[in-house]
């Protein structure tokens, strides 16, 4: 399918550039609200886990069992020990009462963040739109719409996960710190004018490939982000078990996330929900490269990336649904998975040459 060429819209263009950078600010007033929240729950006394592991170590205190003996009399045994474990392996431990740590300023500024999060978020939608209009094509051509875009679907994907209920705001400062870093790396180095495409290009499968992949890779970030705070709480949740004491400022912020078996099974319930839709979209960018090239695969490095980016996931889905590679070691092969996916975005669309080359940065 071929689409006539026009010129850029140069008003929409820079009106797209307006709310981009618009949307930095609000995200940045967000990030500043989300500290706030950390700051000011910091001030509550937390420490479900920890009581939850001493409760655990005083069962081998527990009532004594009887038992009659050959010679008609009775012994004593002590009870043996019994320490519940979750699926994933780790302790059995209450999950965190969340970023503000159930004090009442801290969930106020909490609930400021999520509300400068969605300004943000809508601010940023409209900046991708205007970036589409004025050029009249899907806004994902080269490497900065890619990346404006990339971001919008992770804060929307995120913002969906607090509508449907779930409890993520735990999620949200780290959410807009990558996502203003991601803005920054793009409006800084990855900038393109907003322009017209190679004919190659000019095809519904930009609109089905790239936006699937957009989307998946945003899914996998949030699920790489659970994995990371996964490793962080397990350590901690260690160190309460072999009766270290943490320091003040690592308990006040552990004690608010979920319990490192909720966050490991975050993280495998997001991989596994959307690595389907990363098969089809190495499926749909073969049947692409058919069209535009006339081989559905000839090892280019991006086809080659987007593949071993498969692989790893498909190796972390099966080890992480089989006995001994659960807990630490699955969160380990999701972040190497997650950073086969940064390698292909980044790496191979900078450093290596291809195929996929023409569409610039």
């Amino acid at each position: 399918m071929t689409l006539l060429a026009a010129a850029a819209n140069e008003s929409l263009a820079e009106l797209s550039n307006k709310l981009v950078y618009a949307s930095m600010a609000v995200y940045t007033l967000a990030f500043l609200a989300h500290i706030t929240e950390w700051v000011f729950g910091s001030r509550s006394k937390v420490g479900r886990t920890a009581a939850a592991l001493t409760a655990e170590r005083a069962g081998a205190s527990a009532p004594a069992v009887q038992v009659r003996t050959k010679g008609g009399g009775t012994a004593v045994l002590d009870k043996p020990k019994v320490v519940t474990r979750s699926a994933s392996g780790t302790r059995d431990v209450p999950d965190g009462p969340g970023a503000a740590g159930g004090t009442e300023q801290g969930d106020l500024y909490g609930r400021i963040a999520v509300s400068l999060t969605v300004l943000a978020f809508f601010i940023e939608a409209a900046g991708v739109v205007s970036r589409a209009m004025s050029v009249q094509r899907a806004p994902w051509g080269n490497m900065y719409e890619f990346s404006v875009t990339f971001s919008t679907v992770a804060v929307g994907a995120y913002l969906l996960l607090l509508v449907l209920k779930k409890s993520v705001r735990w999620l949200g400062l780290i959410l807009v710190t990558t996502v203003l870093l991601d803005l920054g790396i793009a409006t800084t180095w990855l900038y393109t004018d907003s322009d017209q495409l190679v004919p190659a290009l000019h095809s519904y499968w930009l609109w089905i490939h790239v936006s699937t992949a957009i989307f998946c890779g945003a899914v996998f970030y949030i699920g790489a982000a659970g994995a990371v705070l996964y490793l962080f709480r397990d350590g901690y949740e260690s160190h309460l078990e072999q009766g270290r004491t943490p320091g003040r400022f690592r308990t006040s912020v552990m004690e608010r996330l979920p319990s490192a078996a909720s966050l490991d099974k975050f993280s495998y319930r997001i991989n596994a929900a959307v690595f389907p839709l990363w098969t089809f979209t190495i499926v749909a960018g073969a049947i692409w490269a058919g069209d535009a090239w006339g081989r559905y695969w000839g090892w280019d490095p991006k086809e080659v990336w987007s593949f071993v980016t498969w692989v790893a996931y498909a190796c972390y889905l099966h080890a992480r649904a089989t006995a001994g590679w659960k807990g630490r070691k699955a969160a380990y092969l999701a972040l190497f998975a997650f950073a086969c996916w940064i390698w292909n975005y980044y790496g191979v669309n900078i450093l290596l040459s291809g195929k996929h080359s023409y569409a610039g940065v």
